[in-house]
């Protein structure tokens, strides 16, 4: 077994442990883990953090620390032959041995995981999107199976709200790319289509130098405008998902459309990264509780 960061080769010694292990994760990396908020129902959220535990420790593969890419790429497909075993009973790793238990327990398809894996691998080998379709691709992989797997741990399994939530996962995916256009640059990402780019004239070297002008303006307003009909296609899942789960969905609906209000506001996404404040959060957990959407 590979060496892991964050000392993930220990040995759970009973399925407790290995939950406990996976929360520690959790609460480590809270400032990035909505989905395990005190919303969710309280027998749920030791298994969204065993997913949340197993999703981070292979993104900080792809991201973290100085790795080659051969190195990245080799821990990735070591993680993936732990998922497989330990959907076989095979399983030591305190997050997989919790994980196990979610894939047993919520009948999960093991290939959801795995594709997160493809997604966190793209990461490593691809920095440019050639065209939206490509965009799309990455989404489904990264995104969609996230929530795929809380319709799973919700019991609320059906291809409809399979594509309504494919939707809203791209849509959230999309808008955290425009938020991000700036940072990620910063480090040779450019998730902005090229052909997309290339139809308003604005340049890879004009996104390099942090160039704002009505071109790049016009292309903003274009990529929020196609997330926003992708976010709108997703609405009904708000209100079919099982109740359980409604209140999260719409704290998380609401937040990804008032990001894209943010970069439609502000487009200047070079001087000013879009985020939101204290007062924003607090709005919207109160417009989701009484049912508001954007």
């Amino acid at each position: 077994m590979i060496s892991l960061p964050t000392g993930t080769t220990h040995t759970a010694t009973t399925l407790d442990d290995a939950f406990a292990y996976c929360r520690k994760i959790a609460r480590k990396h809270y400032e990035n883990f909505p989905v395990a908020s005190f919303f969710l129902p309280a027998r749920l959220r030791p298994y969204v953090a065993a997913i949340y535990a197993y999703a981070r420790t292979a993104d900080d593969f792809a991201d973290e620390g100085r790795r080659t890419q051969s190195e990245r790429l080799a821990a990735l497909d070591d993680w993936h032959k732990q998922l497989i075993a330990c959907n076989e009973g095979e399983a030591k790793n305190p997050i997989f041995v919790a994980l196990a238990e979610v894939i047993r327990r919520k009948k999960i398809p093991v290939q959801l995981l795995s594709d997160l894996l493809s997604a966190f691998k793209m990461d490593v080998t691809n920095t440019r999107f050639a065209t939206y379709q490509d965009a799309l691709h990455y989404c489904k992989h990264s995104a969609n199976p996230i929530g795929r797997l809380m319709l799973y741990l919700f019991d609320d399994v059906n291809e409809g709200k399979f594509e309504l939530s494919d939707n809203i996962c791209t849509a959230l995916q999309l808008a955290n790319f425009w938020q991000d256009v700036a940072v990620d640059t910063r480090k040779g990402r450019i998730y902005i289509p090229l052909e997309d780019m290339s139809r308003f004239a604005y340049t890879e070297h004009e996104l390099e130098a942090g160039r704002f002008d009505k071109r790049f303006e016009s292309l903003m307003r274009f990529e929020t405008g196609r997330t926003r009909e992708l976010f709108i296609s997703g609405k009904p899942l708000l209100s079919s998902a099982a109740p359980e789960l409604r209140f999260e969905l719409r704290l998380t609906w609401n937040g990804g459309m008032r990001i894209l209000k943010e970069v439609e506001s502000n487009p200047n996404v070079f001087r000013r990264r879009p985020t939101l404040g204290v007062l924003d959060k607090f709005s919207l957990i109160v417009a989701s509780l009484i049912h508001r959407t954007s």
